[in-house]
């Protein structure tokens, strides 16, 4: 792809949870399409692998280290995003965790866990960057939910409840700031090959795939097609998409 045709040129678009899986693809399509891209997780290795891959092709980019659950940690790279780039124009907030086991049989730690990093930490994302974005009277902002966040499912019943808030995140946020300009929208991944979805592989046996075999097109997905997707509720092109969910699921939700 010509980067001059991107959907996100001269955009400077935030990754959060960008070392690995659906966020470390993502930020390698936004800088496809464009972007310049702010990357940021918890582990330094693997964001600096990725920025270097990015800035020997050519784009530009860069790392920032912090915990989507701890407030001032995104408080400080969302600041470091503005400083690095001069502005914020999108952001993709992607950290979770997934949690197995039926409801009965989590830990009240467990439970904990996964609703602070996966509903607080998306919670804490959005404030920064709409703190930002408003000051701004501009922006666009994509959640990633997930196809467990608009169906129920065995065996995931806490990770199901949190990708349900997020879409509640979503629209919450879609109303209080649309009438400033700022688009808030969501995607709904199914099954994508990533090394969360290996995990759940091997924490709920044979669970992955029956959910593959009942998706229309067969398969699962990967994170550059969900990163397509999010370009896309990122870009210009959806200047009058907001509060929408978006599934890439290969039909599953249909």
């Amino acid at each position: 792809m010509n980067p001059a045709i991107g959907l996100l040129q001269r955009k400077v678009v935030l990754v959060m949870g960008g070392s690995s899986g659906i966020g470390a693809d993502a930020a390698r399509v936004f800088a496809l399409h464009g972007a310049s891209v702010m990357l940021v997780a918890r582990s330094e290795g693997p964001l600096r692998s990725i920025v270097r891959e990015l800035a020997e092709s050519g784009h530009e980019a860069a790392f920032a280290i912090g915990d989507v659950a701890v407030a001032a940690d995104v408080a400080r790279v969302v600041g470091a995003t503005v400083e690095r780039f001069g502005r914020l124009d999108g952001a993709l907030n992607n950290a979770a965790l997934t949690q197995a086991g039926r409801l009965d049989e989590l830990s009240e730690d467990d439970f904990d866990r996964i609703m602070t990093v996966n509903v607080k930490g998306t919670w804490l994302c959005l404030r920064e960057e709409l703190r930002v974005m408003r000051a701004a009277g501009s922006g666009s902002i994509v959640n990633v939910s997930s196809v467990s966040g608009v169906r129920g499912g065995s065996g995931l019943g806490a990770y199901n409840a949190t990708k349900h808030a997020v879409i509640g995140l979503t629209r919450s946020a879609a109303h209080d700031n649309g009438p400033i300009g700022i688009r808030v929208n969501a995607v709904a991944p199914g099954p994508i090959e990533t090394p969360m979805l290996a995990k759940t592989r091997i924490a709920i046996p044979g669970g992955v795939e029956a959910r593959i075999a009942s998706t229309p097109l067969r398969r699962a997905g990967t994170g550059a097609e969900v990163g397509e997707a999010a370009a896309w509720l990122l870009s210009d092109r959806a200047s009058h998409v907001s509060g929408v969910v978006l599934p890439v699921d290969g039909g599953l939700s249909a």
